[in-house]
């Protein structure tokens, strides 16, 4: 499928693609980072990527009343992509062993969500927030992301899945590219063994 838009040099242009010797929140390690936080900066640029996601989720013929993205990261990712869909933004929150809806927020009965990131790597957060719409009686129609970091197969990509994703494989998952970097458990880090220290470029410290 042709890329509606070029992600990477969105986020090369952005300075949000970052190389060095970073520590990822799986505890292994990698040469790349995807700082989204970086892209998602100036609005304009912002709508671009956004509107390109609603474009693909459209052409499929999805029906969404809501978007809801995990906090903290998904937050812009979420309400842009809100924006271009013209339909409502909100986000959970993490609890002691998952996620919930906080703030006022309410789920009506029957509800069509997309849940939607800044980035899908597992899925692991994305389900949980999946998990927390659903328990309120909402149905997860897609589930949304800027980049996908491979370990899950996008509408669109010729990846297989890996082991490691976490996304149910029936409830599509729409993403405008897949980045495949290359990571190393902290044992067998190359870049560890050349003396180079490991730094965590996210959200938490």
């Amino acid at each position: 499928m042709e890329k509606p838009i070029d992600v990477e040099a969105a986020y090369k242009e952005a300075n949000a693609l970052l190389e060095g010797h970073f520590l990822l929140a799986s505890g292994n390690h990698s040469n790349r980072y995807l700082q989204s936080a970086k892209v998602l900066e100036y609005p304009k640029k912002a709508a671009l990527l956004t509107d390109a996601l609603a474009s693909m989720i459209r052409a499929h013929g999805i029906e969404v009343d809501t978007v809801c993205a995990p906090a903290l990261g998904g937050v812009l990712a979420g309400y842009e992509l809100a924006r271009s869909l013209d339909v409502r933004s909100i986000f959970v929150e993490k609890i002691e062993g998952g996620m919930a809806l906080r703030r006022g927020f309410e789920i009506a009965q029957g509800e069509k969500v997309i849940i939607c990131e800044d980035i899908i790597t597992t899925g692991g957060s994305a389900l949980k927030a999946a998990q927390a719409i659903e328990a309120l009686g909402g149905e997860i129609v897609a589930f949304a992301s800027l980049a996908n970091r491979g370990f899950c197969r996008r509408v669109g990509s010729d990846l297989e899945p890996k082991v490691a994703c976490m996304l149910p494989p029936h409830i599509p998952l729409f993403s405008l590219d897949d980045f495949t970097f290359e990571m190393f458990a902290p044992e067998d880090c190359p870049l560890c063994k050349e003396g180079s220290v490991a730094v965590k470029p996210g959200s938490k410290s």
